[in-house]
C-alpha cells in the first residue's frame, strides 16, 4: 500500500468522506439482508448482532489510506471501533462535515456498548472491579490436596475444567473437592466442563521390525501406508509390507482425504503429504519433522486442516455425558466444531436435559474451517442467552500453520469484540513455568497478551498455585495500560527520573 502523503490529504478529504458514507449506507443496507436471523437472536444479542454485521462489512473493505487521513487530522481512525462500529463511524462522518450532534446516534453506541459487556461478562462472573478471569485445569492430582484447591482459589482463579479424559465418578469427586474450597474460602468457581470430540488419532502402528510397533522412528522422506483400523486390511495392502503402516480412526477418514492434502501427527511435529489414495488406504510422505526424538507412537492426535471431514462433532461418547454437565456445570466446551449445524445439534442434546439449568456453550477455535465459519458459528450461537469462545491455540496452530497464529488469533479477538461475546486466551499459557517452576521471557509476553481476553486458561502442572499468582500478577499490571483492544494512557513511571533530574539541574 501507498502511503498517503501529507500533500495530497487536502485534495482526498471528499473522496475519503464519501467512502465512509458509501461503507453507512452498505451496513444498513446488509442488517437489512440480515434482518430475519438477527430477529431469531437473544435479545441480549440483537443489538450485538447488528454490531457484528456492521463491523464485518467495513473490514471488508480497504480503508488504511481514509484512517491515515483521519489519524493526521487528529480524529479517530476507526482501529477500536470494534464494539460499537456504525457509531463510530458516523460520530467520524459527524466532525468531517460539521455536523457532529445533530444526527441521530445508532442504538448500539459506546455507552450501550459497556452495558452489553456486562450482561456478556455473566458468563465468567462479575466482580467489583476489572479483572481477566484465570481458568485452570481439575486435574486428578489436583483432586487429591484440597490445600492446593483452596490455595487456587484464594489467588485468582475463577473457573474450574474438567477435563474430557475422566469420567464421571471422577468429575463428581473433584466437584465435591471443589465446593468444599468455596465453603472454607467464600470464593467462588465456576466449572467449565469439555466435549471431547471425535479423537482422530494413530490407534495402532503395524511396524516391519515388531519391535517398533510402540516407537516408529521416522525420517523425511520416509513413505506410509494409513489403513482404517484393523480388520478392514485388504489383499491389496497386505502387498504394501514394504512400508510401515499406521491404523488410525475414526476409520471414515481414509474415504474423506485426497491426494496432495497435508497431514499433521502428534501436535503438528510431523507434517506428511498424501502422495497416492486408494478406496481402502493411502500413502503418506513424511516431508517435515519439528522433534529431536522422531518418533510415531500409538495414541497421537492427526489433523488433515487441507480435508472436508464429514463426521460428527459431537460423539455417542459426548452425548452420554450431556446430562451429567447440564446437573453440575456451568459452561460446556465443544471441540470440533465447524459449522452452525454442530451448535444446533448440541443444543438439541442440551434441550433433552437441562430442566432446571442449561450450561453455557464456549466454541473451541480450532480447526481450519471454525475460523473460516467465525462469523456464522457466532450468529448461530448468539441464539442463546450467553456465549462463549475458546481460541484453543494448540490444534488451531496446526491447523492454520504456526506462522499465522497470531494473525488469526487478533482477528478472532476483533470479531468477539464486534459481537460482545468473552473469549478464552487457551493452551500452553506460562507452561514452562507451571512445569519446572522457572518461566521464560517469551513466555511472559505471551502471558500479557491475555488481557486482550476475559478470561485466561492454565494446564494442570505441579507449579500451579506459583503460575496463577504469577499470570494474576502479569494481568493486573497490563490492565492498566489495555482494555481489550485499547489502549489507555496510565500514569509513566519512566519519565522521573529524566523530569526529576531536569529539575535538579535548573535549580542549579
Amino acid at each position: 500500500m501507498k502511503t498517503t502523503s501529507l500533500y495530497s490529504l487536502k485534495v482526498t478529504k471528499e473522496s475519503f468522506h464519501f467512502q465512509l458514507a458509501t461503507i453507512v449506507e452498505e451496513m444498513e443496507e446488509v442488517e437489512g439482508q440480515f434482518a430475519r436471523q438477527v430477529s431469531q437472536l437473544h435479545d441480549n444479542f440483537k443489538l450485538s448482532g447488528s454490531n457484528l454485521i456492521h463491523y464485518l462489512v467495513l473490514r471488508s473493505k480497504e480503508i488504511r489510506e481514509a484512517q491515515e487521513y483521519l489519524h493526521h487530522i487528529g480524529l479517530s481512525s476507526l482501529t477500536n471501533s470494534e464494539s460499537h462500529t456504525l457509531s463510530q463511524v458516523l460520530n467520524v462522518l459527524g466532525w468531517l462535515n460539521h455536523t457532529h450532534g445533530t444526527v441521530k446516534a445508532p442504538v448500539c453506541d459506546f455507552e450501550t456498548t459497556s452495558k452489553l459487556r456486562l450482561i456478556h461478562e455473566q458468563l465468567l462472573g462479575v466482580f467489583r472491579y476489572k479483572i481477566v478471569h484465570i481458568m485452570v485445569t481439575f486435574s486428578s492430582e489436583l483432586m487429591r490436596d484440597r490445600m492446593i484447591v483452596e490455595r487456587c482459589s484464594m489467588k485468582e482463579c475463577r473457573w474450574h475444567e474438567l477435563t474430557a479424559h475422566d469420567n464421571q465418578e471422577v468429575w463428581l469427586k473433584m466437584i465435591e473437592v471443589l465446593k468444599k474450597a468455596i465453603a472454607k474460602t467464600g470464593k467462588n468457581c465456576k466449572v467449565y466442563m469439555d466435549l471431547g470430540g471425535p479423537k482422530i488419532r494413530i490407534r495402532l502402528i503395524e511396524a516391519r521390525k515388531k519391535k517398533e510397533c510402540l516407537e516408529l522412528p521416522v525420517s523425511e522422506g520416509k513413505e506410509l501406508i494409513l489403513c482404517p483400523i484393523p480388520g478392514a486390511e485388504t489383499e491389496e495392502t497386505k502387498k504394501r509390507r514394504d512400508r510401515d503402516i499406521l491404523y488410525i480412526e475414526p476409520k471414515e477418514i481414509i474415504t474423506m482425504v485426497k491426494r496432495g492434502e497435508h497431514i499433521y501427527f502428534d501436535d503438528g511435529k510431523f507434517e506428511a503429504k498424501v502422495i497416492e489414495k486408494e478406496n481402502d488406504y493411502v500413502v503418506v510422505k513424511i516431508i517435515r519433522i519439528s522433534t529431536k526424538k522422531p518418533l510415531l507412537k500409538p495414541q497421537k492426535g492427526i489433523n488433515l486442516p487441507d480435508s472436508d471431514l464429514l463426521i460428527p462433532a459431537l460423539t455417542e461418547e459426548d452425548k452420554s455425558n450431556i446430562s451429567f454437565i447440564c446437573l453440575h456445570a456451568d459452561m460446556v466446551g465443544y471441540s470440533f466444531v465447524s459449522s452452525p449445524e454442530d451448535i444446533e445439534l448440541l443444543r438439541d442434546e442440551i434441550t433433552k436435559y437441562a430442566i432446571h439449568h442449561r450450561p453455557a456453550i464456549i466454541l473451541k477455535i480450532e480447526r481450519l474451517s471454525a475460523v473460516q465459519n467465525l462469523p456464522a458459528l457466532i450468529m448461530n450461537g448468539m441464539k442463546d442467552e450467553v456465549l462463549g469462545v475458546m481460541i484453543a491455540r494448540g490444534d488451531l496452530a496446526v491447523e492454520i500453520g504456526f506462522e499465522r497464529l497470531s494473525e488469526i488469533q487478533e482477528e478472532i479477538l476483533w470479531i468477539c469484540e464486534a459481537a460482545h461475546v468473552p473469549v478464552i486466551w487457551a493452551t500452553q499459557v506460562l507452561e514452562t513455568l507451571n512445569k519446572t517452576g522457572y518461566t521464560t521471557r517469551s513466555e511472559i509476553t505471551d502471558a500479557a497478551m491475555g488481557v486482550r481476553s476475559e478470561c485466561v486458561m492454565l494446564n494442570k502442572g505441579r507449579y500451579i498455585v506459583k503460575t496463577i499468582k504469577t499470570l494474576g500478577d502479569i494481568l493486573t499490571r497490563q490492565l492498566g495500560h489495555i482494555n481489550k483492544s485499547d489502549i489507555s494512557c496510565a500514569r509513566l513511571e519512566l519519565q522521573r527520573h529524566l523530569f526529576k533530574t531536569n529539575r535538579i539541574k535548573s535549580a542549579r
